[in-house]
C-alpha cells in the first residue's frame, strides 16, 4: 500500500563555521558529470585513512568496468585532528589528480567538535554542490575514515536509486582479522547480534512486507555506509543536529517523511573492528560493552521473539487503520480498543492520533514515544537471553516459510 509522501523544504541556513567551509571548496566547482558527493569525516585517522581512500578511488560499475572518476567527488573533513591525517589525505589527492578528492582541514570548537556535527556540516556541503548542478536525484553517500568501501559502492548506491529507493543502507561488515583479535565472548557478542538482528529483518518481511525494501535485506543504515537523493535529504530537514547516533537520528527523519529506504545488501563496506572508537557511541562502545558484560560475567538480553512479531503485527495493523483514516473512514471503536491494547497505548489517545495529519512514520514514532511514557510495553515484554531470541526466531520463520 503506498504511502502519503509529505513535502517540505529544509532551512539550510548556515552558521559561520559552515559559511566558511563552503567558501573553501566553492572556488572548486563540482563537475558538471558529477553525480555522486561522497563525504568523509576524518579524526585522527592516520592508521587507516589510506586504506579508506584508495578503496574511494578503485570504483567500479556492477559489470567490473573502471568508473568514471568524473560522476563523483569526495569532501573529507580532517577536524580537530593531533596526528597526520590532513597531510596524508592531501599528499593522496595529489599523488591522485584524475580523482576529485577536496580536503578541508578544521579545528571546530569544543561545543561543535562532535561526529553528528561534522558529518551534518559535510552533507550539507554535499547538497548544496549537487543543487547547484540541478541533480535533485543525485547523491549524497557518506562513509568514514575508518571504513573501506567495496568496489563497487557508489555504482550500487546509484543502482537502488535507480530502482526507486530514496535512501540506502550499506551493510557493514567487521575487518575479520581486528574481528579475531577479540576476545571469545565479545566476538560470540557480535556474530550474535549480527544473526539476531538478521533475523528480525527477515522477520519483517514475511508481517510487515515493504516493496522497496523486500527480502534479502539486512537491518543497518549507519554512517559508514548511508546514502540519500539530494531531493530527499532535503525533504527530510537534513541531518538532525545532534551529538551522536546522527545516523539514527538521519533514518528515523526519513520514516517520518515516509522516505523509501532501501537496506542494501549489494552495497558492502569493511569497518574497524576496534573497541577504542572516536565517538562516544558507535561500533567501538558496544564491542567494549560486551567486553565488560565478558568479564562480569552478566547475559546478553535482547528483546524476546514474540514481543517483536507482536511490535511488527501491530504495526501493520496501524498502517491499514491510518490509511483508512486518510480516506475519510473513521474506525470503529472496537478495533481500534483490540489495537490500542496491542500497543499499549489507550485507545482514546490512538483515536486522537488517528485524526491528526501525520505521516505513517511519524504516527508510529509517537506511539513509541507514549508506550515508553506509560511503560507498558517495557512491563509486558522482558528481556530474553540472546540465544533463546534467535532460536526462537528461527522457529517462528520456519513456520511462516511452510
Amino acid at each position: 500500500m503506498e504511502s502519503k509522501r509529505l513535502l517540505f523544504v529544509a532551512d539550510f541556513s548556515s552558521v559561520q563555521l559552515e559559511k566558511d567551509f563552503s567558501q573553501t571548496l566553492v572556488q572548486i566547482p563540482p563537475s558538471p558529470h558529477c553525480e555522486v558527493c561522497v563525504i568523509v569525516p576524518v579524526r585522527n585517522e592516520a592508521q587507516m585513512l589510506a586504506a579508506t581512500l584508495t578503496a574511494l578511488i578503485h570504483q567500479v560499475d556492477l559489470e567490473g568496468q573502471l568508473l568514471d572518476p568524473k560522476r563523483y567527488e569526495i569532501i573529507l573533513l580532517a577536524n580537530n585532528c593531533s596526528d597526520d591525517s590532513a597531510a596524508i589525505a592531501r599528499s593522496f589527492a595529489g599523488q591522485h589528480p584524475d580523482i576529485a578528492l577536496h580536503v578541508v582541514e578544521k579545528t571546530l570548537p569544543p561545543a561543535e567538535a562532535y561526529i553528528g556535527r561534522v558529518r551534518q556540516i559535510l552533507m550539507d556541503e554535499a547538497y548544496r554542490r549537487l543543487s547547484s548542478l540541478g541533480r535533485t536525484r543525485g547523491v549524497i553517500a557518506s562513509t568514514d575514515g575508518d571504513s573501506q568501501v567495496s568496489p563497487t559502492w557508489i555504482a550500487a548506491n546509484l543502482y537502488e536509486i535507480t530502482c526507486g529507493a530514496d535512501a540506502v543502507g550499506g551493510r557493514i561488515l567487521t575487518d575479520r582479522a581486528e574481528r579475531s583479535n577479540l576476545d571469545p565472548y565479545t566476538r560470540a557478542c557480535y556474530l550474535r547480534y549480527v544473526g539476531y538482528r538478521y533475523l528480525i529483518a527477515q522477520l519483517e518481511t514475511y508481517l510487515e512486507p515493504d516493496h522497496y525494501d523486500s527480502f534479502p535485506r539486512h537491518y543497518q543504515h549507519y554512517g559508514a555506509s548511508l546514502a540519500v537523493t539530494a531531493e530527499m535529504y532535503a525533504l527530510a530537514g537534513g541531518l538532525p543536529p545532534v551529538q551522536t547516533l546522527e545516523d539514527v537520528a538521519f533514518y528515523r527523519a526519513l520514516v517520518r517523511v515516509n522516505a523509501r529506504f532501501r537496506h542494501s545488501p549489494l552495497v558492502q563496506v569493511i569497518t574497524s573492528a576496534r573497541q577504542i572508537g572516536r565517538a562516544s557511541i558507535g561500533m567501538a562502545n558496544q564491542l567494549s560493552q560486551w567486553a565488560e558484560m565478558g568479564r562480569q560475567q552478566q547475559s546478553f538480553l535482547v528483546e524476546s521473539a514474540a514481543a517483536i512479531e507482536t511490535r511488527f503485527v501491530a504495526r501493520r495493523q496501524l498502517r491499514v487503520m491510518w490509511c483508512c483514516a486518510l480516506n475519510g473512514d473513521q474506525p470503529n471503536h472496537p478495533s481500534v480498543a483490540s489495537l490500542a491494547e496491542m500497543l499499549g497505548v489507550s485507545a482514546q489517545w490512538l483515536v486522537e492520533k488517528l485524526t491528526q495529519p501525520y505521516s505513517f512514520g511519524e504516527l508510529f514514532e509517537l506511539v513509541e514515544e507514549r508506550q515508553q511514557e506509560e511503560q507498558t510495553w517495557a512491563s509486558r515484554w522482558k528481556d530474553v537471553d540472546i540465544k533463546q531470541a534467535i532460536g526462537d526466531l528461527r522457529l517462528r520463520l520456519k513456520s511462516l516459510r511452510q
